[in-house]
């Protein structure tokens, strides 16, 4: 069931997606109307050839969707041309992505749309994958052996679907010893060590750029709002509101407090700097904050209808300005969130949304990144997003690439025939 903040108090309703494999009519003939589209994005015959094979795999029933099973499998296809065009064959990956975002728009495109950044781990064996490494996966809840990609949904009143991603690299894979192994995976020389914010601040340039989607809100969790990078790339752009998870230590003021120029010597010179006033107090963790608020002013709302019952959470809202290095920088929203019962769970979240956006939007902004989870749940059970068996860098890109435009294939469909719950398809492999 859809939570109550994005039915009764949300700005838009976002709809939920179900897949079946029951027949579509003319499904085939659906499907290569879709790959049209992107014809020229591709050199020669074949890479077309082999882009429609592959998602014809990537949408049939057969249980493990990596090259081989797919060539072996779907009529004209072949093991050795289907792996030089996933890993060696360039595509025009910048036309693609530009043609794919024009039919996201035609599809779902809505002037208050929603952007979503996450990542998504996929678990490998072994060390010559591109930018394997021990480090977190969310998909396991561990740091574990994997992958990492950083991707960019969009979410509208007509459904969800990914726009972009960004394979992480860690920084040690930029180090000499790596240097066989990068080359190996085929990873570009003009490739550097970005973090996941700093990648997401890419793809939002990027996004941008084109000019193609529009959209008005920006989310995502900690790593994201606890970068200045990602909010500084969002806030180049007057017209976004972002609201994005912060750490619980990060400093504040209830009020903006008073500032005074200080002069010092340092080296034989007289020099000045910018100080608290010296009756001003020194600021407050969002922790601290939350823990001394009164009850009188938290709301407890209903976020979603689950197995047990309702589920149900506590919010509250504060105009606070931010401390950078001791000093005053900011004002922004401040949105707590915690749990019921006596020793809550508090989870807070910034926005430099207007003063008078009430709570029940920062309500329901809270509960949309589900939709980039759906994303990832979709793609992985249904398309074979994680069964990929690729090592190379231009590989893993091909791979997801096709996932995301096959998921969104499923969405047209559904906007298309006007179906108001399901999907259903098949593809005989």
């Amino acid at each position: 069931m859809l939570p109550e903040c994005r039915i009764n108090t949300a700005t838009f309703s976002i709809p939920k997606f179900t897949v079946e494999k029951e027949d579509v009519e003319d499904f085939i003939d659906e499907l290569k109307g879709f790959h049209k589209h992107f014809a020229d994005c591709f050199s020669r015959s074949e890479p077309r050839e082999n882009f429609f094979r592959y998602t014809v795999g990537q949408l049939s029933q057969l249980e493990r969707k990596s090259i081989e099973p797919i060539a072996l499998n779907i009529q004209g296809g072949a093991v050795r041309s289907m792996q030089r065009f996933v890993s060696e064959v360039i595509w025009d990956e910048n036309k693609l992505l530009h043609k794919y975002h024009a039919i996201v728009n035609e599809d779902m495109g809505n002037s208050t749309g929603v952007l979503i950044f996450d990542e998504s781990g996929f678990a490998k064996k072994g060390n010559d994958s591109a930018g394997v490494a021990r480090q977190y996966c969310g998909s396991l809840g561990k740091v574990e052996n994997c992958q990492v990609g950083v991707f960019a949904a969009y979410a509208s009143p007509s459904g969800y679907a990914l726009l972009d991603k960004r394979l992480f690299i860690p920084e040690k894979w930029f180090d000499d010893d790596y240097e066989v192994r990068r080359n190996k995976c085929n990873i570009p020389e003009e490739v550097a060590f970005k973090t996941k914010p700093q990648l997401a601040a890419e793809m939002l340039q990027d996004l941008q750029e084109q000019n193609v989607l529009p959209y008005k809100y920006v989310l995502g969790d900690c790593l994201y709002g606890n970068s200045p990078e990602f909010i500084g790339a969002i806030e180049k752009h007057a017209s976004l509101i972002y609201f994005v998870g912060i750490s619980s230590d990060t400093l504040c003021w209830l009020k903006s407090p008073i500032t005074r120029m200080k002069e010092y010597k340092y080296k034989g010179k007289v020099h000045t700097k910018e100080v608290l006033g010296r009756t001003e107090k020194k600021p407050i963790s969002f922790k601290t904050l939350a823990i001394n608020t009164n009850n009188y002013f938290w709301y407890r709302r209903k976020v979603s209808e689950g197995t047990k019952g309702p589920i149900e959470y506590e919010f509250m809202r504060r105009r606070v300005v931010l401390s950078k290095d001791g000093l005053p920088q900011k004002t922004v929203w401040l949105i707590i969130k915690r749990t019921l019962g006596c020793n809550p769970t508090y989870y807070f979240y910034i926005s430099n949304a207007p003063e008078n956006t009430r709570l029940k939007t920062f309500v329901w902004l809270s509960g949309l990144r589900w939709a980039i989870e759906q994303c990832f749940e979709e793609t992985k059970s249904e398309l074979g997003m994680d069964q990929y068996e690729v090592r190379k860098y231009p590989g893993w890109n091909h791979h997801i690439l096709t996932c995301m435009l096959a998921h969104f294939f499923l969405w047209h469909l559904k906007i298309r025939l006007g179906k108001k719950n399901t999907i259903y398809y098949a593809v005989t492999a």
